[in-house]
């Protein structure tokens, strides 16, 4: 990431902080509507821009509409949710109630964003909400701030929370050196896209970045799947989709048990999948999973770790020439028993396609180190697929755990935020 995004985060969270120091809200009751006033300015932000784009390639002529800003793959803002529109209303004002309109607004003109955004900003003191307001509108956001910004900066937030209220927190999001590395590895150019562990939705936003620099449109060129278990996080993505102009099919579930997109047949559907599953979850119930076809080819670990669980549903999602780029705990790479069994299927397969190894402390509050699973089923077929080059029998191992630029040092729940260089 940029050097200036620490600086960014830094007096994103000291101007949110004041709602812990001059309210009686727990960080819990704060955290989504501060989350949501930073959708609402980097939004703005983002629209800004593009209006000024417009404009001075004449557009203003003719008047600029909706859809000239989402060929841009800007969300549109309607005159109401403006940060300069609620900063002019008088002091007198209830900004609460002109929040929850602002917010509404939004939903209305942006149908995919139906019911995700926070709404109950009439709980906040008026005062607080105006500096809030101010403090934020200070903040620009830069042009250098690469990838998936907006994720960047509710992970870095969602931890802070997490921490003051010493929880663990901030899981749901992959690190962009990580997410962006996946992504180059599998290019997704063109396809249909899944997630069953979307989180923040970075996968989508970073493929969305890698089709823009090849010049083509990312909603033309790519369809967005996503399923993950809290509801507060589905809205997140959601709001994360909407602020990268794109949309995507994102479902609430949890993704063990329940397939919750409509008139789709999960299996051998997607040409890329891509996720960041929780690492070494034990006591999913198995018994649930009886009959599953997800599980039909692979079959289903015995042992109570669900690593091999989330391998089973990346592998069974994938079309005849998919590509899987997923991150792993490091056990996962040499378990013993029934994932034994399951990982020499894989090999015997000629799926494996690439396993990099990726040092600890990529994540804020997990010092875990991981490695990067790549499948590829194009590679155990007589497909002609330009991209194999004679890749059926070979698999490509990397050693990256000491190939990173050390970003910050911080004595506390997390040490060496680190960026991974692109090595291929």
């Amino acid at each position: 990431m940029p050097a200036n995004t620490t600086e960014l985060e830094k007096r994103l969270w000291d101007a949110a902080d004041e709602l812990r120091a001059n309210s009686k809200l727990k960080s819990s009751e704060y955290s989504v509507p501060v989350l949501g006033l930073i959708f609402l300015r980097y939004a703005d932000w983002k629209f800004t821009q593009a209006e000024k784009e417009l404009k001075s390639q004449g557009s203003g002529r003719r008047g600029i509409s909706k859809t000239d800003f989402q060929a841009k793959g800007v969300m549109y803002l309607p005159e109401e949710a403006r940060f300069s529109k609620l900063l002019e209303l008088p002091e007198s004002e209830n900004f609460g109630k002109a929040i929850n309109q602002a917010m509404k607004a939004i939903e209305n003109e942006n149908t995919d964003l139906d019911g995700a955004l926070s709404k109950n900003y009439n709980k906040l003191d008026n005062e607080l909400l105006i500096e809030l307001l101010k403090k934020f509108n200070k903040i620009d956001f830069g042009e250098d701030l690469e990838g998936d910004a907006f994720g960047k900066i509710y992970e870095y937030f969602l931890g802070k929370f997490a921490m003051s209220e010493g929880q663990k927190g901030g899981e749901f999001f992959t690190p962009t050196s990580i997410v962006k590395l996946i992504v180059e590895i599998l290019e997704p150019y063109h396809g249909r896209i899944y997630d069953p562990a979307c989180g923040s939705g970075g996968m989508f936003a970073q493929s969305a970045k890698f089709i823009e620099r090849h010049k083509k449109k990312p909603n033309e060129e790519i369809s967005i799947y996503g399923q993950e278990k809290v509801g507060e996080t589905v809205n997140l993505c959601q709001m994360n989709l909407a602020v990268h102009g794109l949309s995507g099919d994102i479902k609430q579930g949890n993704t063990y048990y329940e397939i919750n997109h409509d008139n789709i047949d999960i299996i051998g559907f997607f040409d890329f999948v891509m996720a960041n599953p929780p690492f070494n979850v034990d006591k999913v119930d198995k018994e649930k999973m009886q009959g599953d076809i997800r599980f039909q080819e692979l079959g289903l670990p015995k042992i109570d770790n669900a690593n091999y669980i989330w391998i089973n549903l990346f592998y069974s999602a994938l079309n005849e020439t998919g590509r899987a780029g997923f991150v792993m705990a490091n056990s996962a790479s040499d378990a013993r028993g029934s994932e034994l069994e399951i990982r020499k299927k894989l090999i015997q397969l000629g799926v494996v396609d690439v396993m990099v190894a990726i040092g600890s402390n990529f994540f804020y509050t997990v010092t875990l180190p991981c490695t990067l699973w790549f499948f590829d089923k194009g590679k155990c077929r007589d497909v002609p697929v330009e991209r194999l080059h004679n890749r059926k029998n070979k698999v490509l191992f990397i050693d990256a755990r000491h190939i990173y630029t050390q970003i910050e040092r911080i004595e506390n729940l997390h040490q060496n935020r680190l960026n991974l260089l692109l090595i291929l």
